[in-house]
């Protein structure tokens, strides 16, 4: 009986912690929000004249995109519900303009912050961009949506790739890693969990978990787990 009991306070444990860890993509799109826009339309200059550049040169279609995306972030700044339904007009309206890329990623991610997870991937989907870090920061959403829905593999799946186009981003990888690890703990897959985080001991020392622990305590655990 204890050790039943045992197991399921550590699988309890496991899963709150990979939800404590899920929140990090979400986190870090918004605080890159304000460049989002700067990278899509493709250019690096000051903000004047990037304004300038998109509702002077740009098509007129494109101008109104974009007039209709800033609205929406004026309009709906805080409420998810709001911001999901005219981010997604905005999206549907603008399928394959820079707009709409915009757009959908941020539809995307006021359908994750009402765990409307589905939805976000269908949005999801239509974001791209030359940027590997934002690009990388939407695929592993996206990864994030997959494990709300219980579809470990398939977030996985998201994770490779998003280490993959992160190239080594010490910001990235090791937030990454660390949710691949998770997984791999929820599904008793320990050997798998132990090489994620000493992957990250290795090439990313001075990456801090956020936990109050250091990765040290982490890579024990799961020795302890398989018996080294």
């Amino acid at each position: 009986m204890a050790n039943d009991k045992n197991k399921k306070e550590e699988e309890q444990n496991a899963i709150e912690s990979l939800d404590t860890n899920l929140r990090s993509a979400s986190e870090k799109i918004a605080e890159n929000k304000k460049t989002i826009f700067w990278v899509l339309g493709g250019v690096a200059v000051v903000a004047a004249f990037v304004i300038g550049y998109l509702f002077i040169y740009k098509n007129p279609k494109t101008n109104k995109a974009f007039e209709d995306y800033n609205q929406v972030e004026i309009s709906a700044m805080g409420n998810d519900s709001l911001a999901a339904v005219q981010y997604k007009k905005v999206a549907d309206a603008n399928k394959g303009n820079d707009a709409g890329k915009l757009a959908a990623l941020s539809a995307a991610e006021s359908f994750y912050n009402q765990k409307k997870y589905k939805e976000a991937i269908e949005y999801l989907d239509r974001f791209s961009s030359g940027d590997p870090v934002l690009e990388a920061n939407a695929i592993i959403l996206k990864g994030d949506c997959y494990v709300n829905l219980k579809k470990y593999d398939e977030a996985i799946s998201c994770y490779g790739k998003a280490i993959s186009k992160a190239d080594k981003n010490p910001q990235i990888v090791p937030r990454v890693l660390l949710k691949e690890a998770n997984i791999y703990d929820v599904q008793k897959k320990y050997q798998m969990a132990l090489d994620c985080y000493q992957q990250i001991a290795d090439e990313y020392p001075q990456f801090q978990p956020g936990s109050g622990v250091g990765i040290d305590a982490y890579i024990a655990r799961e020795k302890a787990r398989l018996g080294k």
